[in-house]
């Protein structure tokens, strides 16, 4: 891949709708280049035969199934609450 140009970081920055000055261009323009160098490295790794992975751990859905169970009743609920009115507990007001 070619180096990225002064133009092309204004280009991104104008589209971002970032001002930046003439140095800083140029500042991320080699910042850039030297990215995109490192990463290119990655071209040289051999990678026949290796399966595409979607995450690097082997992970395995943890959650519960999803089945309906037996809950307390509405009655056993209120039970021990310190104040209800009618099949509603009542706590105190925050609004004024």
């Amino acid at each position: 891949m070619a180096d990225i140009s002064k133009d092309q970081v204004k280009h991104v920055a104008n589209l971002a709708r970032l001002a930046i000055t003439d140095e800083e261009a140029e500042k991320f323009t080699n910042q850039l280049s030297s990215i995109i160098k490192y990463a290119e490295q990655l071209n040289e790794l051999d990678t026949d035969g290796v399966e595409p992975t979607t995450h690097v751990l082997d992970l395995k859905n943890v959650l519960r199934k999803d089945e309906p169970k037996e809950w307390i009743t509405q009655e056993d609920a209120l039970k021990n609450a310190p104040d209800k009115k009618g099949d509603y507990f009542r706590v105190p007001s925050i609004l004024e």
